[in-house]
């Protein structure tokens, strides 16, 4: 019998117009098999993509491209670049209205705006609150998402603005339909708090005391990723649905087959 050799990881790149860039290949599944290297990667937006990043990500052999992202953040940041031959699927998972005063402070507030929005954890607390509620309003997005890549649409790569939260709950619930454990999905989405991963706040003050120490304290739970966060998102599975597999049958009408397809696509052998 063929001994089955491990899969080697590719050398990470240093994008430069990227931010956030991973392959998650490489993670523990079910069944003694791991994620495919090659098949699920995750990102920050690619609207600032240089040529010789569009050149990279081309080489990848991506089929689809999802953009999580909503109309606010296009008008923020831009459209993605385009990648000859690839699709680009947008699946807003928020909707532009929603916080938008909130977010207009966070760039643009003083100190005392940013004390009442954010200090004695009340950044936090909208944190956890976001990730919950995308679990509970955004299913058939995230049912969308994962039939297509049942069907037709690996390599994929999945990105929001930062790559932290709307995509990195994406990728854990594609994760979580192939088997892959929390506590590894976790580990994946706090290598979003690296500092050559970590989004860029954006400040209009951008004086000594528009980007204090203070200022980016209060910041930080925006823009970190936290533990607490993916944990309010895996609790609200488990008292919502009783459990992942009831969540992704029910949630997400997810049928057997299509998570066999799903595991076919992403996994490796056995």
């Amino acid at each position: 019998m063929t001994q089955q050799l491990p899969q080697t990881p590719p050398t990470e790149p240093e994008l430069t117009g990227v931010r956030n860039f991973r392959d998650v290949g490489g993670l523990p599944a079910a069944d003694g098999r791991r994620v495919r290297f090659g098949r699920l990667y995750r990102s920050g937006h690619l609207a600032h993509a240089t040529p010789e990043d569009a050149a990279f990500l081309s080489g990848l052999g991506l089929h689809t491209v999802f953009d999580f992202r909503n109309s606010a953040d296009h008008k923020l940041d831009g459209r993605d670049v385009e990648l000859p031959g690839v699709r680009n699927v947008s699946i807003p998972l928020s909707d532009p209205a929603d916080g938008a005063e909130f977010w207009r402070m966070v760039r643009d507030g003083n100190m005392a705006e940013l004390r009442s929005i954010l200090a004695d954890g009340k950044g936090a607390d909208r944190m956890i609150a976001s990730y919950r509620r995308t679990i509970l309003d955004r299913t058939a997005e995230h049912s969308r998402v994962l039939h297509a890549l049942a069907e037709d649409s690996v390599p994929a790569l999945m990105h929001c603005a930062a790559g932290k939260d709307r995509a990195g709950l994406s990728i854990a619930v594609a994760l979580l339909a192939v088997g892959v454990e929390r506590d590894a999905i976790e580990a994946d989405y706090l290598k979003s708090n690296d500092a050559h991963r970590r989004y860029r706040v954006r400040r209009s003050d951008t004086s000594p005391a528009g980007t204090s120490p203070e200022v980016m304290e209060l910041l930080n739970p925006l823009f970190g990723a936290h533990r607490d966060y993916l944990a309010a998102a895996f609790d609200t599975i488990d008292s919502t649905w009783g459990g992942t597999d009831r969540y992704l049958a029910d949630g997400l009408k997810l049928a057997p087959p299509t998570r066999e397809r799903l595991r076919e696509r992403l996994l490796d052998g056995v």
